[in-house]
């Protein structure tokens, strides 16, 4: 059997420029190159526009400090940048940047022809023929966006045929058909692209796709059967309105259902490159966003993880670690006993079912009161499960009102079950629970018990937990004999530390 061969198609990646359209968007110079070096050399990604020209001395900065990176280690033929028919001024830029490769703008669409710049087509076709001649003297080769090529090719095709016709006998590298507007059906785009792909069989053409209708991945899916040979994508999917074509979903989505496609992207990178552009962003990354949210490969129902334990029922081609990630069980109200046994697998423990009863329980009431467990608290919970278990109290702490209000001082009236009998006391306090343990003493004092000193109170959530659902309380007592330590677990901090309070009660 003859094996076919695959049709390479290359990536663009244009974070550092479209991507920065996003709204209330800027990368300093450094993060740019930081960016740079990743996508390429980590990521291999096949080209990068970086910079729109002229745009700011920020901007000349971090291009000129790319292409001196990039000279060095021989890609500087990756780097490419925006350009504009501005009598030359934009190639003088990218000449004192040291960049090689410009993406020059120009118009698409009769519409914008006509109504933005108000040339006529043999106009515009000689300053393009200008720009391109001029480029080529000095070393710079050129690549032709169509601006709103999109709605040229709705409403004003021959325009846009009649461009190509031009366009395609220029010394030029490739034609970049962008949807500017995000306006294509996924029918469109395999038509309109179809239609130029066959016409011009010898000219590369790259699709530029926006994602106002949430359409990218599935247009870029149709750009690709219709013959296109390069995507212009970005990370998480930045860019203008709605973004850009992610470039982890399309990724993905060529490597699962093109199996006659294939890209130089490396797929164990996406994640580590995602992260790291939401950081110096500061553009969060939505939980559930394909291959890269946080939740993507987290199991929450409990029935999915017994069946992953069961052949992997529950499993599909996106493993997670295809992109450096690991598949998480949730822990909530609907994870039950089969998740917390993958997190204690995860983590190196054993319980007996009782005990891993009693723990699913604990996470249930959790889960109820809307609070997020992670597989950090999940030693914390055991521990505090097995341990108030363990232990017959003497001593219970049946209820507790604690006020606190501007002007007056704060107090707490308690109920404390001792031995079998109930008791009642109320304090003032310099805080709730300073109140809370002047009521202690008051009770004890008339019991006949001495409260030992609190020496040292240390709130924390649990070391590694990256959950809002405990707070733990450490509190350090002194009594005639020896220090002692006792602790509580909560989601509120004065609730946690009444726990540590009520099992040093029990110790005395």
């Amino acid at each position: 059997m003859i094996k076919m061969k695959k049709r390479s198609v290359e990536i663009m990646d244009t974070t550092l420029r479209d991507g920065e359209q996003t709204s209330g968007m800027s990368y300093s110079a450094s993060e740019k190159l930081t960016i740079t070096k990743l996508l390429i050399e980590e990521l291999k990604v096949d080209r990068i526009e970086v910079a729109s020209a002229r745009v700011s001395k920020g901007e000349f900065d971090a291009v000129n400090r790319i292409t001196n990176w990039a000279k060095e280690k021989k890609f500087l033929n990756k780097i490419e940048i925006l350009t504009f028919l501005d009598n030359g001024i934009s190639l003088e830029w990218m000449l004192k940047t040291g960049a090689k490769v410009q993406n020059l703008l120009t118009k698409g669409s009769l519409n914008h022809l006509t109504h933005q710049i108000q040339k006529t087509p043999k106009q515009h076709f000689i300053e393009i023929s200008n720009s391109v001649n001029s480029a080529k003297r000095e070393g710079i080769s050129t690549n032709v966006y169509l601006e709103d090529w999109s709605n040229g090719m709705k409403n004003s095709k021959d325009y846009v045929f009649e461009y190509l016709d031009f366009l395609t006998q220029q010394p030029i590298e490739r034609v970049l058909l962008p949807d500017t507007l995000g306006i294509l059906s996924p029918s469109e785009t395999f038509y309109f692209i179809s239609e130029i792909t066959n016409r011009y069989p010898k000219t590369h053409f790259d699709f530029h796709a926006h994602n106002d209708y949430d359409l990218s991945v599935s247009n870029v899916i149709e750009a690709l059967k219709a013959g296109c040979h390069g995507l212009h994508l970005t990370v998480n999917g930045m860019g203008e309105r709605a973004g850009n074509a992610p470039m982890a979903s399309v990724s993905a989505v060529i490597e699962d259902f093109l199996p006659d496609i294939e890209i130089n992207i490396n797929e164990e990178s996406l994640y580590k490159v995602s992260k790291l552009v939401s950081t110096f962003t500061g553009f969060r990354i939505p939980v559930n966003k394909p291959i890269v949210g946080e939740n993507v490969f987290t199991q929450t129902a409990g029935i999915h993880a017994d069946g992953d334990n069961k052949k992997n029922l529950y499993f599909n081609d996106l493993l997670p670690e295809r992109f450096g990630r690991k598949r998480k069980y949730a822990l909530g109200k609907t994870s039950g006993k089969s998740n917390i046994k993958k997190n204690l697998v995860e983590l190196g423990l054993t319980l007996n079912n009782d005990d891993l009863k009693k723990v699913t329980k604990r996470i249930i009431e959790l889960g109820d009161k809307k609070e997020r467990v992670t597989a950090e608290d999940l030693p914390y919970i055991i521990s505090d499960v097995l341990n108030s278990a363990d232990n017959k109290k003497k001593i219970i702490i049946k209820s507790y009102i604690l006020n606190n209000s501007k002007g007056s001082n704060p107090w707490a009236e308690i109920e404390i079950e001792i031995e079998g009998k109930l008791f009642k006391e109320k304090a003032i306090g310099d805080g709730q629970f300073n109140a809370f343990m002047n009521a202690v003493k008051k009770m004890f004092k008339n019991n006949k018990l001495i409260i030992p000193i609190l020496i040292d109170y240390n709130v924390t959530i649990p070391p590694e937990s990256n959950s809002d659902a405990f707070c733990e309380t450490l509190i350090t007592w002194k009594n005639s004999n020896k220090e002692f330590i006792t602790r509580g677990l909560d989601s509120d901090q004065t609730v946690s530390a009444i726990k540590a309070t009520e099992k040093m009660l029990n110790i005395i």
